[in-house]
């Protein structure tokens, strides 16, 4: 006995042309408004960027600018060093990145494919981590990049302090080893009746199927370190080694309202830009989670 799929509007009603007229009305009015709200914000930091610093302050505040400067662009790009800053995060979001899709990966396919020995009481461990605030977890960091056991050196302002404490991110490898657990079983056998061994298979199989889970993870990866404040602050004392997060903080003072909040717009403007490219590949991650091989 099959259960008949109940929605807000009935198929009855959209059928009618007054229904489909009311239908599509409320539906455009929603959407112009959630547009409206996530892109009104945007509108406002990047025209407050081309106003003076006076009509910033003003009250009550102006929604187009009386006059458009540009100056506060070209100010923040040179009074903050921001071409420096962005290479910065540049650098420390790209290695973190790297690090964290080899090691998350080639873990998760252990858990998943390889089944070792105590892979459950293993995995209950990794995730366990994820009930543990980051804040408590700052302190024994410091001190572990201060001075690395064993080899007793520190990884203070360096690019490595932000790059290894990235890898052990068990939501991604918990997201990959989900995903892996709905790869089709007759795929990885055929792999193996081929010869393919198990870093071929990962190589050669499993990764090609695995694109759009590997594309989420890398967006998380990206924008957890880009916009990361605490860690980077505690690892780069040297300023010309801090990322743009840290950077505009530090350089702030005695700065211009205007200038600060180009600054801030520039540095947004790489995020935006990853989104707006993969889109596609993050909503297909996001989709491919919840549907079995």
């Amino acid at each position: 006995m099959s259960s008949a799929t109940r929605t807000l509007i009935s198929p009855a009603t959209l059928a009618r042309p007054r229904g489909r007229a009311v239908y599509w009305t409320v539906f455009g009015a929603v959407t112009v408004l959630f547009a409206l709200a996530f892109l009104f914000p945007v509108y406002w930091m990047v025209t407050g960027a081309m106003k003076s610093p006076d009509e910033v302050a003003r009250t009550p505040p102006t929604l187009i600018p009386h006059h458009w400067h540009l100056a506060g662009y070209t100010d923040a790009w040179d009074l903050l060093q921001l071409p420096r800053h962005l290479w910065n995060t540049l650098v420390q979001a790209a290695g973190a990145w790297a690090f964290q899709l080899v090691f998350c990966t080639a873990a998760a396919y252990a858990l998943s494919k390889l089944r070792p020995a105590f892979g459950t009481v293993i995995l209950g461990g990794i995730l366990a981590t994820l009930m543990v605030p980051a804040q408590a977890l700052v302190v024994p960091k410091y001190l572990t990049a201060a001075d690395l056991p064993l080899i007793h050196t520190s990884l203070l302002n360096d690019p490595l302090g932000i790059w290894l404490p990235a890898v052990a991110n068990a939501f991604n490898l918990y997201l990959l080893k989900r995903f892996f657990d709905q790869l089709p079983r007759d795929v990885l056998e055929a792999a193996e009746i081929d010869g393919a061994g198990r870093l071929r298979t990962l190589w050669s199989v499993v990764l090609p199927m695995s694109r759009p889970v590997l594309g989420v993870v890398s967006i998380f990866a990206l924008v957890a370190v880009w916009q990361d404040f605490l860690w980077p602050l505690m690892v780069f004392s040297d300023t010309d080694e801090q990322p743009i997060s840290v950077a505009l903080v530090q350089l702030s003072q005695n700065i211009q309202l205007t200038v600060l909040i180009a600054a801030m717009v520039i540095a947004s403007i790489p995020m935006v830009a990853l989104f707006l490219v993969f889109q596609r590949h993050i909503i297909a991650g996001i989709s491919a989670g919840s549907t079995k091989g």
